[in-house]
């Protein structure tokens, strides 16, 4: 496949070099996770720079989720550093948690409350201002007028995706971590909703990690992709350099690819 250089895959060059005056959003150094005998994560670094999207791959038991876990402060690495927006993790993690959010369909918001209650509750929490004009914008923005007064139990699985993604923006963060954001949406949502990313972060300089499965959302989003395999990173570069290095025409074949074991071109013998 003809490697071309196009204007994603040149921001995201600028991506793998350091960042002048340490303006990485995210900085992780030499992290480590280990749970009893079960190295989660092991020994991964990578600096993300600011306003670009990073797609985070990897199999079930890659370590993506416990990497997360580690840069939102909730799990503590077992040697390592994190640092966010400038401040070390989980230190300083207070000082900027009104900076960041985190989605995932797979959490769920209490059951009974309804929309609105829920946005203004986690509104509250991060000291949003003009938090009614804020819920009503992001009704308007996410198409949720329709149900906004209703239970959150009552909602069907695409719904509660757009709430999700609803709360994660409810403070306007400049660093969004996400755990398949369209899961359990149809194609035409799932893309509005990419489109909504991509215009969010365009329109506030948003720093966006996104872990994903689905390959064609990594390709479209994504300025650099990290593949993760048994605790440690496989590969680390624009989705275009990297399926011209495993000579694939889509990242689900280098997915596969990566999961199975197959070697690269390229690659010293022996290595995946």
């Amino acid at each position: 496949m003809q490697q071309v250089d196009t204007g994603r895959e040149r921001a995201a060059n600028d991506a793998f070099t350091t960042d002048q005056g340490g303006s990485a959003a995210i900085d992780v150094a030499h992290l480590v996770k280990v749970y009893k005998t079960t190295r989660a994560v092991d020994d991964i670094s990578f600096r993300i720079t600011r306003g670009s999207i990073t797609g985070l791959l990897g199999g079930n038991g890659a370590g993506k989720t416990t990497t997360i876990a580690m840069i939102m402060g909730l799990v503590l690495p077992t040697s390592g550093t994190v640092h966010v927006l400038g401040a070390k993790i989980p230190e300083q993690r207070y000082d900027v948690l009104g900076r960041m959010n985190f989605e995932s369909p797979y959490v769920d918001m209490p059951m009974r409350l309804t929309v609105r209650q829920n946005l203004t509750i986690f509104g509250r929490l991060y000291a949003v201002k003009h938090l009614r004009e804020r819920i009503d914008r992001l009704a308007e923005d996410l198409d949720l007028k329709d149900f906004l007064d209703r239970a959150n139990g009552k909602l069907s699985a695409g719904q509660k995706t757009r709430v999700a993604l609803a709360k994660a923006l409810i403070n306007e963060p400049d660093l969004l971590l996400l755990d398949e954001p369209t899961a359990s949406l149809d194609p035409d949502t799932a893309d509005w909703v990419r489109q909504h990313l991509e215009t969010y972060r365009k329109t506030h300089n948003a720093t966006i990690l996104l872990a994903s499965h689905n390959m064609l959302e990594v390709e479209r989003l994504c300025d650099r992709v990290i593949i993760m395999k048994r605790g440690k990173i496989e590969d680390d570069d624009s989705p275009e350099r990297i399926m011209a290095r495993y000579n694939r025409d889509t990242l689900e074949e280098v997915f596969l690819d990566v999961a199975r074991g197959r070697v690269r071109e390229g690659a010293p013998e022996g290595t995946s």
